[in-house]
């Protein structure tokens, strides 16, 4: 099928997705994600046995779109618990992808674009990559992201991280366990096709299986944690800082916070 947001390839066992919004660094719009949901069930359905994911141009993923970031304060508490379950949907789509994911990442990474990039069972990366979760900058609650981040680099560097919405280069995201590789430019989607051919040597049924096997360890705590995370995702927005979060964002202000 046709897709407007991202570019699907599937050769020789490996579907790439490329997340194809340059011009505007790769941001999560409405549209990208619909695209990506939509690419990983043509994906499940295919010969392909490994996904990898990346993105065009100089960033991998900026985060939400500022368009879509400036609507987000005129919807209603409905609308708002709809887009959060949207996005949980998209991140646990990938978390539980049932082939192996592998993310090759080119660039800059934040918010979102940090969620979708370390939510793949491997994440390799260029030196120059930046990972962050700023969304407490404007205002927001990374929610739906926190009960991933505490699984994969335990409740203090997630504390460190989520609190303060810092930016980190891509060897302290190594050190903490955020990403497994740190690979020059030139090696990053050899490297990641490399890993790809070394995982497709093993038996599909058992990847299959041992993926099934490793979601379905922590299924029902996820399923609790992230309908809390939704709601608290959803109830953020209704908040007198989230909206000046929003707009001191996008006037390129400091923005003057009162704590409702």
């Amino acid at each position: 099928m046709g897709y407007t947001t991202i570019q699907l390839a599937i050769d020789s066992g490996v579907a790439t997705i490329t997340l194809n919004r340059p011009e505007k660094r790769n941001a999560i719009s409405y549209e990208l994600i619909a695209d990506l949901l939509a690419a990983m069930t043509e994906i499940a359905g295919s010969p392909a046995l490994i996904l990898i994911l990346t993105g065009a141009g100089k960033a991998f993923c900026s985060g939400m779109d500022l368009e879509n970031l400036k609507a987000l304060t005129g919807r209603s508490p409905d609308q708002s618990l709809k887009d959060s379950e949207k996005m949980a949907r998209l991140f646990r789509s990938l978390y539980d992808f049932p082939k192996p994911t592998i993310a090759a990442v080119n660039g800059a990474a934040i918010a979102g674009g940090c969620g979708l990039a370390t939510l793949c069972d491997f994440t390799v990366a260029v030196p120059e990559a930046k990972f962050g979760y700023t969304e407490v900058r404007i205002g927001f609650v990374p929610a739906i992201v926190s009960t991933f981040l505490l699984r994969q680099i335990g409740e203090k560097h997630a504390r460190d991280l989520l609190l303060t919405g810092r930016i980190i280069d891509a060897h302290e995201a190594h050190r903490m366990g955020l990403i497994n590789e740190v690979v020059a430019p030139e090696k990053l989607m050899p490297r990641a096709r490399e890993l790809a051919a070394q995982l497709m040597e093993n038996s599909p049924a058992s990847l299959t299986s041992t993926k099934r096997l490793l979601s379905d360890y922590s299924r029902e705590e996820l399923d609790n944690q992230i309908q809390a995370a939704i709601r608290e995702n959803a109830n953020i927005r209704s908040t007198h800082d989230f909206r000046e979060g929003v707009s001191s964002f996008l006037e390129k202000r400091k923005p003057q916070w009162s704590g409702k």
